[in-house]
């Protein structure tokens, strides 16, 4: 298995057969002062969009993160592993609070997750808009 990058939006059958399998992950955001925030979530790939997705409470610091670097988003990582296999979705994340688009996104997460988010009205999506991806799947 060689490192390769791969397109976002055709990744190929491995990397995708990859993230169709249930991995926590780990999204990478930056605190205003430039340090990076690492932090576990669940996430979801949507390659026909172009795009990854993370639920989460708009209180997060991972959301905070993102919000505060303006309105055109924040350039951030996602990636998940099982031992030697890995895949990093990178691009511009920005943050939802439209109904439409979180319920997307929860039911991509309860369809990968195989469990329905608990109820959360703060809830908000990370919207990941896809500019590159690599891995060793």
């Amino acid at each position: 298995m060689a490192s390769y990058p791969v397109n976002p939006r055709d990744p190929g059958d491995s990397f995708l057969a990859f993230w169709r399998e249930r991995h926590v992950c780990t999204l990478s955001t930056f605190r205003p002062d430039g340090t990076p925030h690492v932090v576990p979530v669940g996430v979801t790939y949507d390659p026909e969009a172009g795009l990854a997705r993370v639920i989460a409470s708009r209180s997060s610091k991972k959301v905070r993160n993102v919000l505060a670097a303006g309105p055109d988003g924040m350039r951030v990582a996602v990636c998940q592993f099982e031992g030697r296999r890995w895949a990093t979705l990178e691009g511009r994340a920005t943050v939802s609070g439209d109904p439409e688009r979180v319920a997307e996104a929860e039911r991509r997460y309860a369809e990968r997750y195989s469990r329905t988010p608990s109820p959360n009205p703060a809830r908000v999506v990370i919207e990941i808009d896809l500019t590159a991806a690599m891995g060793n799947c």
